[in-house]
């Protein structure tokens, strides 16, 4: 079997992802796992199918000839898994929203090593104020040799200049 990674994105509308999954199946591909959002108006998603190679290149054409106006998808080859058993971390962070906040949480988790494995982000309305919130939680993939408590104290260099509260706990604990 061959995987496939899609990324599609359209104006969204009822129907889109039934449309999708059903024109991989009826091309014989399986949806193996997917990540999608309705996002400003509209539909952005990833996902991974597998597919005989003798149909690959069918279940591509089909897929780019949906009669979806609008609708985009990009075709790409796997890349390399991540290293099995690196510790996985949960962050979640709160703060004042301003301009090149993400940019400047994953410089400081690419200076350790850090890989991020999953992003969310959004902004929304404080409850007592008129300021904008930014609120995001990742899954974090931590090399070997970099401690939890290290990146912690590296992450806190940032919270004062950022002016955000994060906390860091192991990926299926808990958080404390």
């Amino acid at each position: 079997m061959e995987h496939l990674v899609l990324t599609v994105i359209a104006p969204d509308r009822p129907g889109l992802v039934e449309a999708l999954a059903d024109c991989v199946a009826a091309q014989g591909g399986n949806w193996l796992e997917s990540r999608m959002a309705h996002l400003a108006g509209q539909f952005a998603g990833i996902l991974s199918v597998e597919v005989e190679p003798e149909l690959r290149n069918g279940l591509v054409e089909a897929l780019q000839q949906l009669a979806i106006p609008g609708l985009r998808i990009l075709v790409g080859e796997p890349g390399q898994p991540a290293a099995v058993g690196a510790p996985l971390v949960q962050l979640d962070l709160l703060g004042n929203d301003r301009v090149g906040i993400v940019r400047d949480i994953t410089r400081a988790l690419h200076q350790v090593g850090v890989n991020v494995e999953r992003l969310s982000t959004e902004t929304r309305p404080a409850p007592m104020s008129s300021e904008v919130l930014f609120h995001a939680t990742a899954l974090l993939a931590l090399p070997a040799d970099l401690a939890l408590e290290t990146l912690q104290a590296h992450l806190e260099t940032l919270t004062d200049d950022l002016m955000v509260e994060l906390k860091l706990y192991r990926h299926g604990h808990d958080q404390h």
